[in-house]
């Protein structure tokens, strides 16, 4: 416990979210930007819409689905090794290699493609997982609203200008020397790999981690992480204030989740211009660097689950305007506003739930709360398009994520966060 409770220098700390601006350039870029766009249009070419459509979306839930499966068990084992930064690691690699191989997958080779982004995502979510739980060793309780936030704020920021870069790349590829648009934004995932790996180096060179008691062996952690699962899943049942708000996080993430990934294709049934939609993407990455770090301090200063009502507020208050707008402007105002709080809600979410939980079964921990995250990428999207289908509107299925977002904030106010602390503190 000494070595959770030792006062961490400012190296270590910016090293550490400086891991979020490494791999931020993956969620922006590949994710959110080209990937889709360009597995319809070059790796698809010649497919009905609805057969693309289709392709990516299994592409999507497989990479979940792993993700979903594995996030437990192996915090629990990167736990019994102590080793989070080496399986970051490898995680981050793997995740490095397939996004630059993604430069080399040849027109039409859609199972390629899709196998190369299924494993970048592993890589990238699997990566989250171990950065998540280091931030238990880098910083005392009291600083992980604003260490939290600084991560994401330098997200926000570093995956919006290489994005920045490779929209240029995209719009004017004569003035890099490229061919064409194709060649830009095949360029654009190899820029995506070397920038995630070049500032991810900060990170394994200057945070350090508590070493192991004992030299461990992966055979005996193996057979370990599977007990220790199981008592977890017991476990989280003697933390009552601790499931309840990941019962809580579940559900409000879930709608930050659906406006985050269906956004664009919202503003496509609108009939807004697809350019529009890409630079309304730009504003929300860039609006969301200051203000992750506003939502830090706003943390230190009325409580982390204030600024996270906070933001679910304003979350309530954009579904319902963006299910009455009809111009473009409108589109481009709610995209400065979701950045003003996306990043909070996100940062202070990660910095409660590390005061809720046992400092050293971080990994295993924070495997249950990403396992939630991509549950999270389900029930809402599902519920958009299913309210959609049923009433023949898109604009009464956005207005139904507004239920994830109020039954959330419920029971947020719910947890009691003291007796959650105490709890947390008094397991082995």
């Amino acid at each position: 416990m000494d070595a959770i409770a030792a006062a961490p220098n400012r190296r270590t700390l910016y090293a550490w979210a400086f891991y979020d601006w490494a791999n931020s350039a993956f969620a922006t870029t590949v994710m959110a930007g080209f990937f889709p766009l360009f597995f319809k249009q070059y790796w698809n070419s010649g497919v009905s819409d609805t057969l693309s459509t289709f392709r990516l979306g299994v592409a999507n839930s497989t990479a979940s689905l792993i993700v979903v499966l594995l996030a437990p068990l192996l915090g629990a084992i990167a736990d019994h090794l102590d080793k989070r930064k080496g399986f970051l690691l490898l995680f981050a690699l793997l995740g490095i290699v397939m996004t630059g191989a993604l430069h080399f997958v040849a027109a039409g080779e859609w199972q390629l493609a899709a196998l190369c982004y299924v494993l970048a995502v592993l890589g990238f979510s699997g990566g989250n997982l171990f950065y998540d739980a280091l931030l238990i060793f880098i910083a005392r309780p009291a600083q992980f609203d604003r260490v939290s936030a600084l991560g994401f704020a330098l997200g926000y920021l570093g995956g919006g200008l290489l994005f920045a870069l490779n929209v240029l790349m995209v719009l004017h590829p004569d003035w890099f020397g490229l061919a064409d648009k194709s060649a830009a934004v095949r360029v654009s995932f190899l820029s995506v790999a070397v920038w995630w790996a070049i500032f991810s180096v900060p990170l394994f060179l200057f945070v350090r981690e508590p070493a192991a008691s004992a030299p461990p062996r992966l055979r005996v952690a193996l057979k370990t992480g599977f007990g220790q699962l199981r008592r977890t899943l017991r476990e989280i049942g003697q933390l009552p204030q601790t499931f309840l708000f990941l019962l809580a996080y579940w559900l409000y993430i879930d709608g930050v989740d659906t406006i985050i990934r269906m956004a664009v294709d919202y503003g496509l049934s609108l009939n807004f211009p697809a350019n529009s939609l890409i630079t309304a993407l730009l504003i929300t990455q860039f609006v969301g660097f200051p203000a992750a770090i506003a939502f830090g301090r706003i943390g230190d200063r009325i409580g982390a689950r204030r600024g996270i009502l906070l933001a679910l507020a304003v979350y309530v208050a954009v579904t319902t305007w963006g299910a009455f707008m009809s111009v473009v402007w409108e589109f481009y105002l709610l995209a400065a506003v979701i950045g003003l709080v996306q990043g909070g809600v996100q940062s202070l979410s990660r910095s409660l739930f590390a005061r809720l939980i046992p400092a050293r079964r971080s990994g295993e921990f924070f495997g249950f709360y990403n396992m939630l995250g991509k549950f999270a990428a389900v029930l809402g999207p599902a519920l958009m398009g299913w309210i959609g289908v049923l009433s023949g509107s898109p604009r009464l299925g956005i207005l139904s994520v507004l239920v994830l977002f109020l039954l959330g904030a419920i029971l947020l106010m719910r947890v009691d966060l003291e007796r959650g602390m105490r709890d947390a503190a008094a397991q082995p």
